[in-house]
């Protein structure tokens, strides 16, 4: 009942400041005297002029002018957009700063103003100035959930709720750098198969477009029968050269309506997670994630005393794949209704042995977070092992493809000529 009381309260806080949208925030640049007399200037963000002179006030400034910044013709005023990673390093900094005693706004300031993102700035002195109106950090953060996800959300207000803020925003550094490490390890792995399809592709187009064709005029007077094979590689060369057009036009259609499709349909997405975890090599590096990414989430959660079935619904939405998704979500099912977590995991059919094993012996000893922690840094590096694997693996198969499509052509082109020079 406590439980199911306190997932009301947090559903219900989380609506009220999900409703209510952050103000539009905007740069002024302002000059002022400070308490001396001394011409002071500098840039803030807030919502109108007023608020911003109020601000200065407060910091014991006489504002003298306060014009809104313009806006760059090119690229807007917020340049490169905020990524996960800078969240990350945020996180860190906001942790460390803490630690050191750095009150929170002014931590905030400090980081805010110094990150040299224009994006990031905007988003962090936003945040800062709705803290200064008197709203908690995690209340704030919920008015960004496009950077801030409910997982980082509730983690903050577990540590301003239990005094222990510092503590908390240190864990959840770690567990942003480790989330992140291990998604730039598994695009990494990802990305090599689709680099040796795009060089592969790249290379037979020109070759058959702009190279063939010079052959096929010398083969023209050789007045003889060509080679089948000569024949085939020639028919695609002419194809290619009329409808190459339609080729590309096809391939940019195809990219797009998937793409359009994947956001737009669940069971799409869903089936892509399934089918990629049977690819050799790479499923087994996905496998490994999932599992990492599992305990990992689970392991923050549960630390920061959220409840487990709290934490599990957390670890399913960051597990990053349906298929291990569905099954927390019937462990979350099976460990409501009393049964352990691990005999829940064991039922799945889809956790490694071991990991099952390690939950078991956690939830004997009461140490679940500590082993659940230590089985997210064995499959952390076995993803990173099986990454670099990958890596050496297909730097000998990218020439391998090469050398076979250009050599194959190559072949093609000149059996006419071996066969002219054996005929003289």
């Amino acid at each position: 009942m406590a439980v199911q009381a306190l997932k009301k309260d947090r559903k219900t806080v989380k609506r009220k400041s999900t409703a209510a949208k952050a103000p539009k925030q905007h740069s002024y640049a302002w000059e002022g005297a400070d308490k001396k007399g001394q011409r002071v200037k500098g840039e803030m963000t807030g919502e109108t002029p007023a608020i911003v002179k109020a601000q200065l006030r407060k910091q014991g400034i006489s504002p003298i002018k306060v014009t809104k910044k313009s806006v760059p013709l090119f690229g807007g005023s917020k340049g490169k957009p905020v990524e996960p990673k800078d969240i990350a390093m945020f996180s860190r900094q906001i942790a460390t700063m803490m630690k050191a005693g750095v009150p929170l706004v002014q931590s905030f300031d400090i980081i805010g103003r110094g990150h040299e993102k224009p994006s990031v700035q905007e988003l962090l002195l936003s945040v800062k100035a709705d803290i200064e109106s008197g709203n908690t950090m995690a209340d704030s953060l919920r008015k960004n959930p496009k950077y801030f996800d409910d997982l980082f959300c509730d983690l903050v207000d577990a540590g301003e709720q239990s005094g222990s803020l510092e503590g908390m925003l240190d864990r959840i550094a770690t567990y942003k750098e480790k989330t992140e490490a291990l998604k730039s390890k598994i695009k990494k792995a990802l990305s090599y198969p689709i680099a040796v399809i795009v060089v592969a592709v790249i290379v037979t187009s020109i070759l058959l477009v702009k190279v063939v064709p010079q052959f096929q005029d010398i083969f023209k007077g050789f007045g003889a029968d060509l080679p089948a094979f000569t024949i085939f590689v020639i028919g695609i060369s002419e194809f290619m050269q009329e409808f190459w057009w339609m080729f590309l036009i096809g391939i940019v259609a195809f990219i797009a309506i998937y793409k359009r499709v994947y956001q737009s349909s669940k069971k799409v997405r869903d089936r892509q997670d399934k089918a990629l975890l049977k690819f050799p090599v790479i499923g087994v590096i996905l496998h490994k994630a999932a599992v990492a990414r599992f305990a990992r989430t689970l392991a923050t959660t549960f630390a920061a005393g959220v409840p487990l079935v709290e934490a599990l619904d957390s670890a399913a939405g960051a597990s990053g794949n349906a298929l291990y998704r569905d099954a927390i979500i019937k462990i979350r099912d099976d460990v409501t209704t009393g049964m352990q977590m691990n005999l829940s995991m064991l039922s799945t059919g889809i956790f490694p042995n071991m990991v099952v094993q390690m939950v078991a012996i956690g939830e004997e000893s009461g140490a679940i977070d500590a082993m659940l922690s230590k089985i997210a840094d064995i499959y952390e590096q076995e993803v990173d092992d099986a990454v670099d694997g990958l890596s050496a693996l297909l730097e000998p198969l990218i020439m391998a493809v090469l050398g076979v499509l250009v050599g194959g052509l190559i072949i093609a082109m000149y059996l006419p000529i071996f066969q002219l020079g054996a005929v003289v």
